[in-house]
C-alpha cells in the first residue's frame, strides 16, 4: 500500500522536481503557486496585446459542411463556358469519390453580379450580403490539407487535422482574457440541430487550461441552461455555499500542485454566479426594438433562429465577450452532395439576411471597425458535378471573407484556378488565416505559446504568413 505522506508523482518532471529539492525547486513552486493563485482569482482577467490592435473582438460565422465558393463568392467564366464537359487533363490528377470521366464540369447554379461601388461579384443566392458588399474582404484562395469533414472542421478551428489541439477562439481566450469578467469570454452558438462532424473539440480548449474552451449557448428559450438557482435558495444562501465550496476546493487544489483542470472547474463554479446577474439580460432580445427585429429577420420564419443568434452574438460582443462563434448547418449542413441549388437556398434563406443584418447593425452601432467578422466553413466544393447537380469537397481551393476589425473595405485577394478547383494566385493557407486573425487582435501568432509536452505550440505550429496585403 503506497505511504499516503509519499505522494505519487504524475510525471517525470514533477519527480525531478520533488527529488531535486534545493532552493531553486522552491522558489519555482513558490512562484507557480502564487501564478495558480492568480489564475484561479482570475483566470480571464484582461491582458494585454503584443501590440497595438486593429480589432479587440471576433465574431466567426462557421457554415458547416463547405458552402460552394464556385456558385457563391467565386465566379468562373469558363466554368459556365466548358459545363457538361470532362476535367481537362491539364488539371492534373484531382482526388474524388468517383471517376473524373463521371463527373463532368457544372456551371455555378445562380448568377453573379457587380455589387456595390466595389463591383465585387456576389451570386444571386445572397441577395442582402450582396448590399453589403463594401463592407467584405474577400479572400478566394484560401486552402487546407483534408477533404474530410471532421479533419477540416478541426484544422479550420485549431489549425490541425488532428482532433485534441486547443481552438482559435481557445488561444484569443488565453492570449487576451475577457473584457467582462461576469461573461464567458469564448461562446459558441451551434445550430438548432446541435450538432456539427467533428463535434465539440472543435471549440475545445486542448492543452491550454480549460477555463479558456467554448461555452455553448443554445438557440430557444433558454440559451443558457441552468442559469436560474431555485426559487428555494437564496442568493445569501448560495454565496454562502460557494464561498464554503471555494474554501473546501483551495485546499483540495494545494493538495493536486495546483492542477489546470480542477483550477478550470473551480473558476467555472464562480463564472456561473456571476452569470446568474449578467446573462439574463444578454440573452433578453425582447428589449431591441421592431425595426432590430426585422433587420436581422426574426420576425419572418426561415431566418427567425439564425437571426436570432446573429443578434445575441452582436449583444454579446457589446457586452465584452472576445470570442463568439455562429455554425450554420447541423451534422450536415452546407453538404451538397446531390443538389447544390436546392441546399444552398435552404441555408442561404436562412442567413444571408441575419448576417447582412449584423454588418449593418454594426457599422451602424460603431462596433465593426474594431470587430472582426469572419465567413466560411471547413472547405469549399468542386467544380465538377456529382449525382448530377450537386459537388463533391475541395479543400484545395475556396473563399473566406472578412469584414471590420481592421482589413480593406470592398477588396478581393488571391484568386483560385480558372475552374475553381486549386488556389492559384496568391494562396492562403489555413496557417495564414490563423495569422492574419490574431495579427488583427494585436497578437503575434509565433509569440503566443503554451509549453506543452516539451516544446512551445502555438496555433500555427511552424507555418503561417500574415496576409498583410488584405490590411486596412
Amino acid at each position: 500500500m503506497r505511504d499516503p505522506h509519499f505522494p505519487k508523482s504524475e510525471s517525470r518532471r514533477d519527480f525531478l522536481l520533488q527529488a531535486g529539492g534545493g532552493f531553486g525547486a522552491i522558489a519555482l513552486a513558490g512562484m507557480q503557486q502564487a501564478d495558480a493563485d492568480s489564475q484561479v482569482t482570475s483566470p480571464l482577467t484582461p491582458r494585454a496585446s503584443h501590440f497595438p490592435a486593429r480589432a479587440r473582438r471576433v465574431i466567426y460565422l462557421f457554415m458547416h459542411g463547405g458552402p460552394s465558393h464556385v456558385d457563391l463568392f467565386d465566379p468562373k467564366p469558363d466554368l459556365v463556358k466548358y459545363s457538361g464537359q470532362p476535367l481537362p487533363e491539364s488539371f492534373g490528377k484531382v482526388m474524388t469519390r468517383r471517376k473524373v470521366a463521371d463527373n463532368p464540369l457544372l456551371a455555378p447554379v445562380r448568377n453573379f453580379h457587380p455589387r456595390g461601388e466595389s463591383g465585387i461579384e456576389v451570386s444571386d443566392f445572397l441577395p442582402h450580403i450582396a448590399e453589403v458588399a463594401d463592407e467584405l474582404c474577400v479572400l478566394r484562395s484560401c486552402h487546407g490539407d483534408s477533404v474530410n469533414h471532421p479533419q477540416s472542421v478541426y484544422q479550420m478551428n485549431t489549425g490541425s487535422i488532428l482532433m485534441g489541439k486547443p481552438s482559435l477562439g481557445s488561444w484569443v481566450s488565453y492570449g487576451l482574457g475577457s473584457e467582462n469578467l461576469n461573461m464567458p469570454s469564448f461562446v459558441v452558438m451551434t445550430d438548432h440541430g446541435g450538432g456539427i462532424k467533428g463535434g465539440p473539440p472543435a471549440w475545445g480548449s486542448g492543452y491550454l487550461p480549460a477555463t479558456h474552451q467554448g461555452t455553448t449557448v443554445r438557440s430557444g428559450p433558454s440559451p443558457i441552461l441552468h442559469l436560474k438557482p431555485s426559487a428555494r435558495v437564496t442568493p445569501q444562501r448560495q454565496r454562502q455555499t460557494l464561498d464554503l465550496i471555494g474554501q473546501l476546493n483551495q485546499q483540495h487544489l494545494a493538495r493536486h500542485d495546483f492542477d489546470g483542470q480542477l483550477a478550470a472547474r473551480i473558476n467555472t463554479y464562480e463564472l456561473a454566479y456571476r452569470m446568474q446577474s449578467s446573462a439574463p439580460e444578454v440573452v433578453d432580445i425582447s428589449q431591441e426594438t421592431e425595426a432590430t427585429h426585422r433587420l436581422y429577420g426574426i420576425d419572418e420564419s426561415p431566418t427567425r433562429e439564425f437571426g436570432t443568434r446573429c443578434l445575441l452574438a452582436r449583444r454579446m460582443i457589446e457586452r465584452g465577450v472576445r470570442f463568439v462563434q455562429l455554425y450554420s448547418g447541423d451534422t450536415n449542413g452546407w453538404d451538397a452532395h446531390t443538389d447544390v441549388d436546392k441546399n444552398h437556398s435552404q441555408y442561404c434563406l436562412a442567413t444571408d439576411k441575419p448576417i447582412a443584418g449584423l454588418l449593418v447593425d454594426l457599422r451602424n452601432r460603431g462596433l465593426l471597425d474594431d470587430t472582426l467578422v469572419i465567413w466560411g466553413g471547413e472547405f469549399g466544393r468542386m467544380p465538377m458535378s456529382e449525382q448530377g447537380t450537386g459537388r463533391d469537397h475541395n479543400p484545395w481551393g475556396y473563399t473566406v471573407w472578412f469584414a471590420g476589425g481592421g482589413v480593406k473595405r470592398g477588396f478581393t485577394y488571391g484568386a483560385t484556378d480558372a475552374i475553381g478547383l486549386r488556389a492559384e494566385e496568391n494562396p492562403v493557407h489555413i496557417h495564414d488565416l490563423h495569422a492574419t486573425i490574431l495579427h488583427l487582435l494585436g497578437l503575434n501568432h509565433e509569440s503566443l505559446t503554451y509549453f506543452h509536452d516539451g516544446r512551445d505550440d502555438r496555433l500555427t505550429d511552424v507555418a503561417g504568413r500574415i496576409v498583410t496585403e488584405i490590411l486596412a
